[in-house]
């Protein structure tokens, strides 16, 4: 088939099944992973990456060779339960000595340390203006978390985290959330909407135009001037009422592009109606007594199906412009993951003084890619409706 040899359902496919398997194989896009706009892993490696050292009952100590400056961050949380009467420490050992980071007494219980707390920094002998992070990792080289007691744990899950400038594909963005998870499930949503409202924006299109184009006089005349009235208002200004009258939920803003979408596939197939009204088998149908919606969706209809799938198709990425220009101005649900959200978010949380262009780029690229995709699937029915606008080959 000649669709198979273009670009764009193999760029579709690819972005679909990346939004359906993708976020279930990365896992919740809402997960803080690292610091806010920390870089991409394979940008700057000069920045220290995000690491984890790991006890429990059969690992007693965790070790790790730093060899950049402090981290951004330092978290050690966990779980344990001593033998009766035991004690024991966590410690943290580098180039210039130990610290004890926690003393674990009684029975068992949970610890929690963040490098933020004054608690903490007190417990290290440091004032609460100070800096832990340079105390723990005064310089490049081998350190290590480790268990000190008595006796063995009966039970021990500590876990410490060392937050980097460096994480991922794709980075962070403001919130500390991995941007290439975001992007993922950024496509479900903007292709749902997109696809949701060209599906209603075409029912209600079609309708409109075989019903005028059809029966004609004051049906035509009222559909026809309904649809000047709705082209001639500015439209992003009324979505902007709207979804703040209805509400920004997702079927909301797919009813809202929906009902302002339709009417230049209304006037395309009340255009193919009036050529095909007067056709001898219509005349034919109307001899024989067929009924009016028997000859609309029996006869005029399967007419109208190439054209209409080809305006559909160039329906979508206005769709999803549409969205994404509301998303940025924030007016869709701030629980939508979309890419026009991403762009909203990275604008607002100062994304582009930041210089994180790793927030910015990939949202932009997927609605620049998905839109010119369905533009070239548009085309190609065009041609297969329409066989004058193929070009010419050799």
């Amino acid at each position: 088939m000649n669709l198979l040899r273009r670009w764009s359902p193999w760029a579709l496919l690819l972005l679909a099944l990346a939004g359906l398997i993708g976020p279930r194989l990365t896992g919740d896009a809402e997960e803080i992973v690292a610091p806010p706009f920390a870089r991409p892993l394979w940008l700057d490696r000069s920045a220290p990456p995000n690491r984890h050292l790991l006890l429990s009952t059969k690992d007693l100590e965790a070790s790790l060779d730093w060899q950049w400056g402090p981290p951004a961050g330092f978290a050690l949380t966990g779980t344990y339960r001593l033998p009766e009467g035991a004690s024991a420490r966590l410690s943290w050992t580098g180039p210039e000595g130990s610290l004890v980071l926690a003393e674990l007494t009684g029975a068992g219980g949970r610890f929690a340390l963040d490098g933020r707390d004054i608690a903490f920094r007190l417990r290290l002998g440091l004032s609460p203006f100070q800096s832990p992070l340079e105390r723990l990792f005064p310089e490049p080289g081998p350190y290590r978390l480790r268990y000190e007691g008595t006796t063995p744990p009966e039970e021990l899950a500590a876990d410490l985290h060392l937050s980097g400038g460096r994480w991922g594909l794709l980075g962070t963005d403001q919130r500390g959330r991995d941007v290439f998870r975001l992007f993922l499930a950024g496509i479900f949503v903007s292709l749902l909407i997109g696809l949701a409202a060209t599906l209603l924006a075409a029912l209600l299109g079609t309708t409109a135009g075989l019903l005028g184009g059809y029966l004609g006089g004051a049906v035509d005349g009222a559909l026809m001037r309904l649809a000047d009235l709705l082209l001639a208002l500015p439209l992003l200004p009324i979505l902007m009422v709207l979804a703040g009258l209805w509400g920004r939920g997702l079927w909301q803003l797919i009813l809202i592009l929906g009902l302002f979408s339709w009417m230049g596939t209304a006037r395309t197939v009340r255009a193919l109606t009036l050529s095909l009204r007067e056709a001898p088998f219509v005349e034919n149908l109307r001899a024989l007594g067929a009924p009016t919606w028997y000859i609309l969706g029996r006869h005029l209809l399967p007419e109208a199906l190439p054209v209409l799938l080809a305006t559909v198709t160039l329906g979508v990425p206005g769709a999803i412009l549409a969205e994404a220009g509301l998303a940025f101005l924030g007016l869709s649900d701030p629980r939508l993951l979309s890419w026009g959200r991403m762009l909203h978010e990275a604008h607002s949380f100062g994304a582009f003084t930041a210089g994180a262009w790793w927030i910015l780029l990939p949202p932009g690229l997927g609605i620049v890619t998905v839109c010119l995709a369905f533009l070239d699937l548009g085309r190609f029915l065009e041609e297969k409706a329409d066989p004058r606008l193929r070009e010419e080959t050799p």
